[in-house]
């Protein structure tokens, strides 16, 4: 199936921000080689690739209808109003098992407290068997079901992935995203895209790798051209200079410490800047983590540092805003074939 390139699901200037919550949904459960870290101490953190282990759901619930289950808190702020929320999911269907593709658009969510309930994709599902693996990633507007309950520890079961061991290895997880409103937050343009594009080499990648802010690009001749899937660009942007933002992405198959996997932002100013943090270094920043400006910053259930080939992580922009900014293009770039893409999320003050 042809990728999803990147279009705007959502996009609004209010009082307000975005918050997630998110969490893989397996993990590993035993070496097939040897030479690597055991389980326990990747879980914690440690470099490691999924293909170096025979992967297992991960199963948090008592119920025997479910063959997986994971939770994450959602941290909405006293006296938010949900304006839109919209819950992703996605993983490998092919290791050492074989999933039923017809089952990708359904998953069970439970709201802090509750039981299960049904929820379907709302749009089409990104799908692409290649890579050596079988990937895909579906997503619905869940709106009603946040606004009705509210921030807590949200339940997501019978997300379809595979188990097992393959050269690809298994990963797959979830990400709620939620647009809030509040009064007494600053104004700010929120924008939320989503796709499913699967990531290459980057044949204009630094091969020196350089860490700093590239501040000699003086203007939008000197931003590189857009690659399908690769560059997503927000214009109509007014952020005065020193605004405040934070940018949230969603990938795919990223591996902890392999090395060339990337996010840039070009502001109109012609600044361009590295994203990442000390958790998520610039050139691994695809490494199977879930963070908030490097650290974990709500309860999940379980909770593994390293989530071996699922990212849902939020990074500072407010080193691209130093200047302001009329637009932001954000670009990808990966450390081999097998990566994907799926979501990306802004929030960045608004002029009054």
């Amino acid at each position: 199936m042809p990728e999803i390139p990147f279009t705007h699901r959502y996009q609004a200037v209010q009082h307000g921000g975005f918050v997630r919550a998110s969490n893989s949904g397996i993990s590993c459960w035993r070496r097939v080689d040897p030479g690597v870290e055991p389980c326990a101490a990747v879980r914690r953190g440690a470099a490691a690739v999924n293909s170096n282990f025979d992967m297992l759901y991960s199963d948090v619930d008592q119920d025997p209808n479910t063959y997986n289950a994971t939770r994450a808190e959602l941290l909405l702020p006293p006296g938010a109003r949900v304006t839109y929320a919209r819950l992703y999911w996605g993983g490998n269907l092919r290791v050492g098992e074989q999933k039923p593709p017809e089952d990708n658009g359904r998953v069970l969510v439970a709201e802090p407290g509750g039981s299960y309930k049904d929820v379907l994709a709302d749009t089409k599902v990104g799908h692409r068997d290649g890579d050596e693996s079988d990937a895909y990633q579906a997503s619905a507007d869940v709106t009603p079901l946040v606004r009705r309950f509210g921030g807590g520890l949200w339940t997501v079961a019978q997300l379809n992935i595979a188990k097992g061991s393959s050269d690809a290895g298994a990963w797959g997880g979830w990400t709620l995203v939620v647009a809030y409103e509040k009064a007494d937050e600053p104004l700010r343009q929120l924008s939320l895209w989503d796709g499913f594009t699967a990531l290459g080499e980057d044949p204009d990648a630094d091969p020196d790798g350089d860490a700093e802010d590239r501040e000699g690009d003086e203007g939008e001749d000197d931003v590189r051209p857009a690659d399908t899937g690769r560059t997503v660009e927000l214009t109509g942007l007014d952020v005065p200079a020193r605004g405040a933002g934070r940018v949230g992405v969603v990938g795919y198959d990223g591996d902890r410490g392999v090395r060339g996997d990337s996010l840039t932002v070009t502001a109109s100013s012609g600044r361009r800047t590295n994203i990442g943090d000390a958790e998520n270094p610039f050139n691994d920043v695809l490494n199977s983590t879930i963070t908030d400006f490097g650290r974990s910053a709500f309860k999940r259930q379980p909770d593994y540092m390293n989530n071996l080939g699922y990212d849902a992580d939020v990074f500072d922009l407010g080193p691209a805003l130093s200047e302001g900014a009329r637009s932001l293009r954000f670009r990808f770039g990966a450390e081999n074939q097998g990566q994907f893409v799926g979501v990306l999320f802004v929030q960045a003050d608004a002029r009054r």
